[in-house]
């Protein structure tokens, strides 16, 4: 293709730069996450050809130094091509194989471009960047969704259920439809939303069993051409050792490298972890509201102030922070679906490098937000007076007098009492329903626990 100019310092070569020329659209390369994965992967592969006998000791274990380089992020400003680049991101692949060979011939004691090392005989051998793209990416998330979403959403779930049983006390107005209904404790509506954490950490691990079935050994369009039969389950094993995750070899290379659907899957549980954020940060946002005009059911923590003209205003910033991490996610899903549907030609997907960026983007943001959320939200949480001041004159409280008066006569004085703002206890003294028969029924911490008796259900 003719001369081009390369930094004299590179370690990469001609192939690179011409990527770094043809690709100049965000200024943004691959994460490091990601370079890390594509170092694990080079380093196991020297090490499963020299035990296959396909590399030299020599050169295998200059690879392998040299790949724990790029694995330790020594030689992240080495890798500088936009992630807007060939689908397959072949060009990525082409920049870590002669990063690796060029610095493992130094290490052997060699002038880079000397091809003592071979970007593609010896570091890419029984290699094709259609597979080891995708294995890079879906090593990558995995791994952030264990190091960095898991244990945020175990530290958010853990905060929940302390804040359920510290507020179990607390009798409040139950909503649905955003309307009065029956009584229920703060405490069962916080357990409720740690119990949307823990299904949100299954889900997690769901994503990660997903990702851990990797199409590395498909070689170009999945028939493992050049690679010997044992490379990928070797392989694989030394990924699952390093990476201390499940990493195995797809059942069926075919269909592993034609499609995003691993992908697809994986970011599908994201987004149903930042719907059950969003839900938890909404209510709490609204019972958080006033704190005079609104609900004024919980004082959120004071973190910053709320207005630079009106004094004392402390606004919800924590959950406003994290709504918008959300509404990022929903769109990166989209980017993910819409990368695993038009990208898919053939025997390979070629939108890779965007949904594998956009993946760990959702996961980081995800994981920091839960954090914050977590340390600077519910941890401060503090329960006021108004839930319990609020049911007391709840006109669903009517729906305990049906046993007694009938619905008709019921509804009669929940009307009422929404007219007058009398209390319900106090309206039904005047139909003659006895003290006695009232602190029986109208026990409100009796209507937030299973059983026949008391008021019955309602939309």
């Amino acid at each position: 293709m003719g001369e081009v100019e390369v930094p004299a310092d590179a370690y990469y070569g001609a192939s690179t730069q011409r990527a770094v020329l043809n690709f100049p659209i965000s200024g943004q390369p691959f994460p490091r996450r990601f370079i890390r994965a594509l170092g694990l992967i080079k380093k196991a592969a020297a090490q499963t050809n020299q035990e296959l006998g396909l590399l030299s000791r020599r050169r295998a274990r200059a690879i392998t130094a040299a790949a724990q380089e790029v694995i330790d992020g020594k030689l992240d400003d080495q890798f500088p091509i936009d992630i807007y680049q060939t689908g397959s991101g072949t060009s990525t692949n082409t920049n870590a194989n002669e990063v690796i060979a060029s610095r493992a011939i130094e290490i052997l004691g060699g002038e880079r471009g000397s091809k003592a090392v071979h970007p593609n005989d010896h570091v890419n051998l029984g290699q094709s960047s259609n597979d080891v793209i995708p294995t890079a990416i879906q090593i990558s998330c995995a791994v952030a969704i264990a190091d960095e979403l898991i244990p945020a959403l175990r530290m958010l779930e853990k905060a929940l259920e302390a804040k359920s049983k510290e507020f179990w006390p607390v009798v409040k107005t139950g909503r649905t439809h955003l309307q009065d209904a029956t009584p229920i404790r703060l405490g069962q509506e916080f357990k409720g939303y740690a119990g949307q954490v823990e299904e949100s950490i299954r889900r997690a691990e769901a994503a990660i069993e997903e990702l851990a079935k990797v199409p590395l050994g498909g070689t170009a369009v999945g028939t493992g051409l050049n690679s010997h039969p044992h490379y990928a389950r070797m392989t694989s094993a030394r990924l699952a050792k390093a990476t201390r995750i499940g990493i195995h070899e797809t059942r069926n290379h075919f269909h592993a490298q034609a499609t995003l659907d691993v992908l697809v899957a994986a970011h599908g549980a994201l987004r149903t972890i930042a719907t059950s954020l969003w839900k938890i940060g909404s209510d709490i946002r609204l019972m958080g509201s006033g704190p005079i005009a609104g609900l004024g059911e919980l004082r959120l923590p004071e973190t910053q102030p709320g207005s630079s003209i009106m004094p004392g205003k402390i606004n919800p910033v924590i959950i406003e922070s994290l709504t918008m991490v959300v509404a990022r996610v929903f769109g990166n899903d989209v980017t993910v679906a819409l990368c695993g549907q038009s990208g898919s030609l053939f025997e390979l997907n070629v939108m890779m490098p965007v949904a594998g960026v956009t993946s760990l983007e959702s996961i980081t943001l995800l994981a920091a937000s839960a954090r914050n959320l977590t340390e600077r939200c519910i941890e401060g949480l503090q329960a006021t007076d108004r839930g319990p001041e609020l049911v007391e004159r709840s006109p669903m409280l009517a729906t305990a007098l049906n046993p007694i008066i009938g619905y008709d006569e019921a509804a009669k004085i929940a009307k009422e009492s929404m007219r007058t703002g009398r209390s319900i206890r106090q309206l039904a003294r005047t139909k003659g329903i006895s003290e006695a028969q009232l602190n029986k029924v109208l026990d409100l911490a009796k209507m937030t626990k299973p059983g026949l008796e008391g008021p019955g259900g309602g939309g």
